[in-house]
Parts: C-alpha cells; structure tokens; sequence
C-alpha cells in the first residue's frame, strides 16, 4: 500500500466534494458535516455517473443519474439496488491539514 499527499484540508469544503486521479483511477473525495473525509471510486455501478456530482445526505451520496445511493464508509450501494464502489482510506494530519489517500 501507498500513502499519498493529496492535498489539504481546507480545499474541500464541508458538505463538498473534490475528484483526483491516481494512475487510471478517479477518485471523489467527500468532506462530509462532520468533517470527516472519506474516499470512493468516482463512478456508480449502475451506469458510470459521476459521484462527485451528487448530494451527500448524512454519510451517503446520491448518484446524480438515478439517484442511487451509495454509503461512503463502506461503498456499499443501498437497497433496493445492489452493488458496490472502492473505498479508499484517507489520513489527515489536523496539525497542517495535509491529507493523505492510501491506496
């Protein structure tokens, strides 16, 4: 596993989203109310929507397309649909800011 610096803290604003990329992968990044960051594949199961488009609600994101929704811990998508997204651990140093992506 690598541990990458990805940014800082107070480029994502709460309740907002950021998408990056690491190697062929896009990530979406979610800071959610509580001020914890969370990391998902930035792509539904269903049909590829974006997931950095969507709303967050409580620590789930709604699909933009059709509104499936996906629980950020666990990138489980929640019934009645079925599916799945890969979650990624991400660090942050509360002393600088900095945040760190392991993948």
């Amino acid at each position: 596993m690598t541990k990458l610096l990805i940014g800082n803290l107070n480029e994502v604003d709460i309740k907002g989203s950021r998408k990056l990329r690491v190697g062929d992968t896009e990530i979406a990044l979610f800071r959610l109310s509580s001020g914890e960051v969370l990391a998902v594949e930035n792509r539904c199961p269903h049909k590829g929507g974006l997931l950095s488009e969507g709303m967050v609600c409580g620590s789930k994101v709604h699909c933009p397309l059709h509104d499936w929704r996906i629980e950020l811990h666990t990138g489980e998508v929640q019934a009645p649909d079925t599916g799945h997204v890969t979650t990624y651990e991400v660090e942050v140093d509360h002393a600088t800011g900095s945040l760190y992506l392991t993948i």
